[in-house]
């Protein structure tokens, strides 16, 4: 019960930071659409989560009510797989076929490569 209340408040802070940072992309960087601000929150989680992932393997830092606060709950609430499917909706129902295949190739391609170099930026210092 207790990792239920750390990922659950992990998750209420995640989500708050999303809107916040999506919102800071989308209002300040008018040269960028909508999907950057998703697109931008997810590779910076994924290259988060990655590091917690790096820490925790490497040096055992976090107890399992710290790692769901983190993990789970942080970097779940922060990154979003529903609004990048939806954006994806939005630009192929205006016909953007292309952009939409580049967005999701980038993000994947962008998203493993970040948690990657998330866990490798701890193995080496």
């Amino acid at each position: 019960m207790q990792n239920l209340f750390w990922t659950g408040l992990g998750g209420a802070l995640g989500s708050m930071l999303r809107y916040l940072a999506t919102r800071f992309i989308t209002e300040h960087i008018s040269r960028f659409p909508a999907v950057y601000g998703t697109f931008a929150v997810n590779i910076t989680g994924s290259l988060l989560l990655g590091v917690i992932y790096g820490l925790s393997e490497r040096y055992n830092l976090f107890s399992p009510q710290l790692r769901s606060l983190l993990a789970t709950g942080l970097c779940g609430g922060f990154t979003t797989f529903s609004a990048f499917a939806c954006d994806n909706v939005r630009l192929l129902q205006n016909g953007q076929h292309g952009i939409a295949a580049v967005y999701i190739l980038c993000s994947v391609i962008s998203c493993i490569a970040a948690a990657f170099a998330g866990t490798a930026i701890v193995k080496i210092s």
